[in-house]
């Protein structure tokens, strides 16, 4: 599995910087990428932490889980009953997902990621509970390292491309616009997020 800088990036950042909305963005950044760690386990369970919640008030939840747990590893995780993780400031639910996932690793991480197609990756990990089209996503852009993906469903993405092109008012006007960044849709995701926030986001 790839780590670091994305083999793909120095091209997708050539291709961006030709795109007329993204090149501006794209011109601030000129020495960031997106980073992979190549861990899918841990990138599962940020996302999980993350759902639905503001950036700033995940990073506190992590820190918490990471003081508590230790390294981010399903040994680690089960360890401890969904209760404790909860103790973190996760809900229930997010707690009961991490904690179900971690017991089931083995076929969790069973897929030999790089035979699977993008909608091969995205199947196997939506059938696990806890995990839908977003965090299937964000483990694919920020653990798999997947050049073409948009994520319809965040909503900082969202924003960031309304806020380039007003009159994007819809999810769908946003989901058209976003063809013209492939095929590499990730970089856009970046870049856009970049664009929202002091740090590179991270999962």
């Amino acid at each position: 599995m790839q780590t670091g800088k994305p083999d793909w990036w120095d091209e997708a950042r050539d291709f961006l910087l030709k795109d007329p909305i993204l090149s501006p963005i794209v011109e601030k950044y000129p020495n960031e990428s997106l980073f992979g760690k190549g861990d899918v386990f841990s990138t599962l369970v940020r996302s999980i932490v993350g759902q639905q919640i503001s950036v700033l008030a995940a990073d506190s939840i992590w820190n918490r889980l990471v003081e508590m747990v230790g390294s981010i590893v399903p040994n680690q995780i089960i360890q401890f009953s969904p209760e404790e993780l909860a103790s973190c400031g996760l809900t229930k639910s997010k707690a009961s997902y991490i904690h179900g996932i971690a017991t089931n690793s083995e076929t969790f991480l069973s897929p030999n990621w790089v035979e699977l197609d993008d909608y091969q990756v995205n199947k196997h990990l939506t059938s696990f509970r806890g995990i839908g089209p977003w965090t299937s996503e964000m483990i694919q852009i920020f653990a798999l390292l997947r050049p073409d993906i948009f994520s319809i469903g965040d909503i900082g993405l969202i924003n960031a491309v309304k806020k380039l092109v007003p009159q994007a008012t819809t999810k769908e006007d946003v989901l058209q616009i976003s063809k013209t960044w492939a095929p590499y849709r990730t970089a856009a995701c970046w870049y856009l997020w970049r664009m929202l926030d002091p740090v590179p986001v991270e999962y």
